[in-house]
């Protein structure tokens, strides 16, 4: 039995009174009261224990309508410390080392380190009777919170426990995203070792040192899931302007805008503890799927694209002198570094049109939004970005690849076309991207002979879809080519002459 029943009685009443506050909204009113445990009725100690075992039976009940997900949205700010303080003595004196018992044992502890009564007044370590051990202020509130209690005891393996959370706090500070944080299975490990501690989690020991661990991780990871959950809503308004509607497919469902709108980040935050891990592993499986998309350029509803036909010279070209180029020589002279420097941009064109194609609502992954343009690609063009057979010695993997590289060839010389004509007025960056362009009709030389190889052996071992496939993709090829090579060698003024490669 306690040793002042009055005053664990005033304990049980504050953390009732909070409970029934708490309970009110759910049940749409008043929580009915056994009777002589009312406000009224308790004012009466005519027979304190008797009343102390009623309120032990009635908050055992009221405990398992009570979830740590709704002691974590009730205790605010604002929160009287009062109340928390009363909590905190009520679960450690229950010695329930229950999951739901330690869950709210910890938020409540957590609480009181987050909001102390005179702000950084847990910053200054203090020193332990015996003038060596060093503790911290919060463990010595801790102490004088629980000191009318029968604190747990502490074994020298438990201690040994516990030092782990200075590496748990140095391997949070590393986290840089969402995704790495989940895959790391720390929330898992954490958790084990928590419930490892069993009875003597309750020990002011303990959770002074597991409260700020807390609060560290639940700085980094609210920081991060707000960070990928708003780059997921950026990329979703982006696609919505443009037309779509489906950002991708995650565990054999379409995660539509309409989804990435709906959701409520700080909701997500503070909801039960297993619901929210399964909504934050999906964040992160969608986050991981687009992490590496480029951002899109936010332009009206997407329009065919073609070439621009004045691709070529200026008068502002003429004026600053621009030179006619011996592309001849000039492709004899490209060096090995800057084929790697372009293939190297090759792969991220790959890389990036195959993020959107996967992504994209499968009405509109036929139009790529790219820097200055709309790249579009044929049915079959699409469909080799969302192979997963790419690895394979098979002649549909060999159209696959073939198909792949000649869209990246395109995209980046219709890029750098564009670049030249935007430069016309600085002669120095013309060249810069003239010399990309020569470098990518050098490319060009290993692109297109292989893929009319896959086409000639499409036509004896293959269909006539893969064949057709290859040679509207060669056609458009091609005539990026031309128009590429007609651009640079033309005299400054002179119209050039070249096929569209946007279809």
């Amino acid at each position: 039995m306690v040793d002042d029943p009055k005053w664990e009685l005033a304990i049980l009443a504050t953390v009732q009174g909070f409970y029934e506050k708490l309970l009110q909204e759910p049940i749409g009113g008043e929580v009915p009261v056994p009777a002589g445990l009312e406000a009224v009725s308790l004012q009466d100690d005519s027979d304190v224990h008797q009343t102390l075992a009623a309120m032990y039976r009635w908050l055992r009940l009221l405990d398992m309508a009570i979830t740590p997900a709704m002691l974590r949205r009730a205790f605010t700010p604002d929160t009287d410390p009062e109340i928390a303080e009363a909590m905190l003595r009520y679960f450690t004196r229950k010695k329930d080392a229950s999951d739901a018992n330690r869950d709210k044992t910890d938020l409540v502890a957590t609480f009181l380190y987050r909001h102390p009564r005179v702000p950084g007044q847990w910053e200054q370590r203090g020193y332990g009777l015996d003038g060596s051990l060093p503790l911290s202020p919060f463990e010595i509130a801790l102490i004088e919170i629980l000191a009318d209690g029968d604190v747990p005891s502490l074994s020298d393996d438990q201690a040994h426990l516990l030092r782990h959370f200075d590496r748990l706090l140095e391997e949070t500070e590393n986290f840089r995203d969402l995704n790495t944080l989940l895959e790391s299975g720390i929330i898992l490990r954490v958790r084990e070792l928590k419930s490892l501690l069993e009875a003597s989690f309750f020990h002011p020991g303990v959770l002074a040192t597991i409260a700020p661990y807390n609060t560290v991780f639940g700085k980094k990871f609210d920081h991060l899931f707000m960070q990928a959950a708003a780059e997921i809503k950026g990329f979703a308004e982006a696609l919505a302007e443009q037309g779509g509607t489906i950002l991708g497919n995650v565990d054999g469902t379409d995660v539509t805008v309409e989804h990435v709108a709906a959701l409520k980040e700080s909701e997500l935050l503070r909801i039960d503890y297993s619901l929210a891990m399964e909504k934050f592993r999906r964040v992160s499986k969608l986050r991981r799927t687009l992490e590496q998309h480029p951002p899109i350029r936010r332009v009206p509803k997407v329009a065919p694209f073609r070439v621009p036909a004045k691709a070529a010279s200026s008068p502002k070209a003429a004026a600053a002198g621009r030179p006619v180029l011996d592309v001849l020589a000039m492709r004899q002279a490209v060096t090995p570094q800057q084929i790697s420097a372009e293939e190297s941009k090759l792969r991220r064109v790959e890389e990036s049109v195959r993020v959107f194609v996967r992504v994209a609502d499968p009405k509109f992954r036929l139009v790529v939004p790219m820097r200055f343009f709309n790249l579009i690609l044929t049915p079959a063009e699409a469909d080799a970005y969302c192979a997963d057979y790419l690895e394979e010695k098979s002649m549909r993997a060999d159209v696959a690849r073939a198909l792949l590289r000649m869209v990246a060839v395109v995209a980046r010389i219709t890029t750098e076309l564009e670049e030249l004509r935007r430069a016309e007025s600085s002669l120095s960056l013309w060249k810069l991207h003239a010399d990309s362009l020569v470098t990518l009709l050098e490319i060009e030389r290993s692109v297109g002979p292989p893929a009319e190889r896959v086409a000639e052996l499409a036509r004896q071992n293959g269909t006539a879809k893969d064949v057709a496939a290859i040679e509207a993709s060669l056609k458009k090829l091609q005539d990026c080519t031309t128009l590429a090579l007609n651009t640079l060698t033309a005299k400054p003024g002179e119209k050039v002459v070249g096929a569209s490669s946007g279809k």
